[in-house]
This record gives C-alpha cells, structure tokens and sequence, in this order.
C-alpha cells in the first residue's frame, strides 16, 4: 500500500490533473446516462414496453441488416472497379462516389418523395413516355433502407478503395499464373484481405443508420433514435427515454464488440516489396463487361448525387423569389459561425488531452483518453439528453446551494450544444491529429527540453507549425460533421438559434420541401467545397514540397 502511495505522489502532476479534469468534463454524458438509470423507470415505460419497444427494437435491426448489405454489396464493387481498371471519365467518377457524404440522409429522403410521389418529377417523366403510372411508395422501411445506403456507402468504398489499391502486382500475377478467374481472385483473396477495412467501414455505417432521425421520422418509420425524441417530446417522459438511450447504447457496443471479434479473425499482413509499391497496371474494360461495370458505378452516382442535387436545384428556381432573403442569410451566418466555433475548440481539446496525457506519468489514466472519445460512436440523441440530464443537475445545484438562476446560461445560449458538439465529435479531430503526432517523434520536443523550453512552448512554436496541415483537415472534417448534425442540435438549440440543417429538416417535416432546397443546397455546396478542400489541399502541398 505505502509503495502504490509512493508511486502515485511521484508520478502525480499536473498535467495528470489536467488530463483527468478534461477527460471526466467531456465525458459527462455517458456517465449521466447510467447514473440516472438508478432514479428508475419513467411513468410511461410499462406502455412503452408494451407497444413501441418491440418495433424500435425490430425496425433498427432490419435497417442495420438491409443497409448494410446494401452498402457493402456498392461500397466493396465500385472500390474494386476503380482501383483495377480504366474507363472513361475514371478521376470523376472516383471522385463523385465520395459525394453522397456531402448530401446528408434526410435531405436525400424527402427529396426523393418530390421525385417519386405524386406528380412527383420522375413520375411525370415517366407519364410523358406513355408510362401509366400515379407514384412509386418509398415512405416505408424498404425505402429507407435504400436511401440510407445510398448515403451512407462511401464509408465502405473509402476504407475498401486503400485496401484494393495497396495490394501487390505481384498477387494478381501469381492468381494469373495459377489460372484463377477474376471473380475467384475476388472473393477468394481479394476480398478476404480487404475485410478489416470492410468491417470498418461497415461500423460507421451502422452507427450512422442508429443516429438516424431525419430520414426515419419523415418516413413514419419507428427506430430508437424516434423513439427517444417521442419519449421526451410527445410522451413527456425524460426518465423513459434516458432508459431508452441506455438500451441504444447496450446495442451500439454490442455491435462494436462483434465488429471487433469479426476484424480480429480476418487480421491479414500482407508484406510488399518495393517493386510491387510502384506503379500498377489497370486493366482496360471492353465490351459487356465495359457496360456492366460502368453501369454499377453510375446507379449510386446518379441516384445518390445527380438525381438529388437536380431535384433540388429544380425546387430552388421555384422558389427562390421568396428564399433567397436575410433570414437565409441569416442562418447560414449562425450555423457557420456555430459550426466553426465548435470546431476550433474541439481541436483544442484534442491537443490539450494528446499532450498533457503524454506529458504526465501515470499509466492509467491515459485509458481515460478512449472514454473521451467514445462520443462518435454514440447516436447524438443519446448525447443530447445525457446532456440534458446532466444540465438539469448543475442547474439544481447552484439553485440550491447559491441560490443562483443558471438555467438561461445553459438553454437560452449555445453552451451546451457546443459542450456536446465537443464530445460527440472530439474523435473526429482527435484520431488524426494523434496519428501525426506520433510520427513527430519525441527527438524534436526532446531537444527543446535541453534548451529548457517549457513543454507547453515546445508545443506551441515547435509541434503546432508541424502539425499546422494536419489541424486544419482535422478542423474542416469537424466543421463539416457539425453542419450536417440533426438530432444533437435539434434537442440542445436554443429557441433564437437556427441552423442550415434545422432549417431545411422543419421546411421538409411541415411538407415544404421546396423550401427546403435553399438551405439544403447551401449546406451541399458549402460540404462539397470542404471536402475538396481537404482532398486537393494536402496533394497541392506534396506537389509543391517536391519541386
């Protein structure tokens, strides 16, 4: 006992404090979740059980096992078409698979309802080529899980184009020598070996489908993530959805641990020469097999971006006499300025709790970095009441003790909604500043220690200006997951604040949905050029270096 004593005084500082206070702080939500479940079970959870439960429950494992399916049968194809062959307009077209990341899900949702309801767009195409035909029903579970996949696919195209495009020359030649089919050499290795990467992407994809809100409430589609919202909102029952979170979170890291088990047995090394890194020939597509392939790459480009974004803009010349007015401007003003705000002191945080957990000695607390940045994994309206609960809380506390009225500071301004914007997307930030702080090395910072400059100024004038290129993608990737945020932003905003896609989800929920194309458009638009911004920048700088 005396020597664990000993060894906590010695290796106690404070850049332990700090790391535990930041650690513990952002990581509030989840640990109000499971406190307050022993408060007990709400006044409406015996008819939640009885009539809504078994739908969440059943609905959410259809959509995960519909979109999954489908985004692993169009993520792993189009990587393997374009990583291996050449066909015309390849660069853009491996480039435009990447954009329906850019069009979040529940815009893609209603706009599909204005192109396949009644006198729905495409339906009037059709009606005009002699096709009778009144409307093509989308708005049920089947539809959703089309438009969930079509959204969310890039996540297993990205992860599996890397793999596809790092395998050896060398193993194709050896599948040729050994007279292997190309669909043999496709799911007997190539497959096999990308499937980490698969399994990956496939968890994204699942934790996307359960933070669901947007598509599902406007599809009528019952999951936990509606659930929750009803349960606080309609049902007025906070306690009952904090048990519905809990139950959410019990799935998501089921789902982890089987991602985890699933990756752990499909672990492949693969070890490549130096010839085999250079260059590598892809094959020239003829034929039938031109057709085909280029018909599975184009269907997730035209229905995932081409056909949205012309519907949209079709809706903006509508309506742009009554949209394009200061309110817009407005809101785009705020959601930007909230998005950006959010984002550089995530970024912050992240530095803060790579470099102080680095710069203190105790072992254990450097576990607590992973609590920290759990938030991703976890669906936003979860975050959003943990948040709630917790607020609700510290509200009562200086109420009692200090007699002190906090609850405007909390829900009249946006403190608690970038709070949780801080959680929720600190691993956004954190994983990839980490990743290149770890290939800094220690020589550099160890040097300015000789020179007896302090830890926080070697930060500051010798790490930062390195890692400056890898601060900005981390911040842009932030700002861009918080434009596109619904249901967080939904439960936590202030009454005055507004937000791009607020904005566009109420004109679409109050059956406005041309309305709704300005500020869809504008988030698209304003994500597409980020996401170019982050893609070509870096190029642009090694292209520069080399010169």
């Amino acid at each position: 006992m005396r020597i664990r004593s000993k060894h906590l005084k010695r290796d106690l500082n404070q850049w332990s404090i700090y790391t535990l206070a930041i650690g513990l702080f952002v990581a509030i939500p989840v640990f109000a979740i499971f406190i307050y479940l022993f408060d007990g079970v709400g006044e409406m959870w015996d008819h939640i059980t009885t009539y809504f439960l078994p739908d969440y429950i059943l609905n959410s494992l259809i959509l995960l096992l519909g979109t999954g399916s489908l985004t692993f049968l169009i993520g792993t194809s189009t990587a393997w078409i374009v990583s291996n062959y050449d066909f015309p307009l390849r660069g853009l077209v491996e480039w435009l698979l990447f954009l329906p990341m850019a069009i979040p899900s529940y815009i893609v949702a209603y706009v599909y309802v204005g192109l396949l309801g009644y006198e729905g767009t495409l339906i009037r195409g059709l009606q005009s080529l002699g096709i009778s035909i009144t409307k093509i029903d989308v708005m049920n579970i089947g539809g959703l899980i089309w438009i969930l996949s079509i959204s969310l696919y890039p996540y297993v195209y990205a992860a599996t184009k890397g793999i596809f495009q790092s395998f050896p020359r060398s193993m194709r030649e050896n599948s040729a020598l050994l007279q292997a089919s190309s669909r043999h050499h496709f799911f007997k290795l190539a497959l096999p070996l990308a499937s980490p990467a698969i399994i990956a992407g496939l968890f994204l994809v699942f934790m996307e489908v359960l933070n669901d809100y947007g598509a599902a409430k406007y599809y009528g589609i019952q999951t936990f993530t509606t659930g929750i919202f009803r349960t606080w909102t309609a049902l007025e029952d906070l306690q009952s959805a904090v048990y519905l979170s809990a139950l959410l979170v019990v799935l998501m890291f089921l789902l982890n641990s089987l991602m985890n088990w699933l990756r752990n047995r499909r672990s492949y090394a693969l070890k490549i020469s130096q010839e085999d890194t250079q260059k590598q020939a892809r094959r020239n597509l003829k034929g039938s097999q031109k057709a085909l392939y280029l018909i599975v790459l184009w269907i997730p480009i035209i229905m995932g971006v081409l056909l949205p974004v012309f519907q949209l803009i079709y809706w903006a010349t509508l309506t742009y006499e009554s949209m394009l007015n200061w309110e817009l401007l407005w809101i785009s003003l705020q959601s930007f300025g909230l998005a950006l705000s959010a984002a550089v002191l995530i970024v912050v945080v992240s530095l803060a709790l790579i470099n102080f957990a680095n710069w203190n000695h105790l072992k254990g607390i450097k576990a607590l970095k992973k609590i920290s940045t759990i938030g991703y994994v976890i669906p936003g309206a979860i975050i959003g009441i943990g948040v709630i609960k917790s607020s609700q809380s510290i509200i009562n506390f200086f109420d009692t003790y200090f007699d002190l009225a906090v609850g405007n500071l909390f829900y009249g301004s946006s403190f608690i909604l970038v709070y949780a914007y801080v959680f929720r997307f600190l691993a956004v930030a954190y994983n990839p500043i980490e990743a290149n702080s770890l290939k800094l090395g220690k020589n550099l910072s160890e040097s300015a220690y000789t020179l007896k400059i302090s830890k926080l100024a070697t930060l500051l004038r010798v790490n930062l200006p390195l890692l400056r290129p890898t601060l900005i993608s981390a911040l842009i990737l932030v700002f861009i997951d918080i434009l596109k945020e619904l249901p967080l932003t939904l439960i936590l905003k202030p009454y005055k604040l507004q937000t791009l896609a607020v904005k566009a989800y109420e004109y679409a929920d109050d059956e406005r949905v041309a309305e709704a194309a300005w500020p869809s458009l504008l988030l698209i638009f304003v994500i597409v050029l980020l996401m170019l911004l982050v893609e070509y920048g870096p190029r642009k700088n090694r292209l520069q270096a080399s010169k």
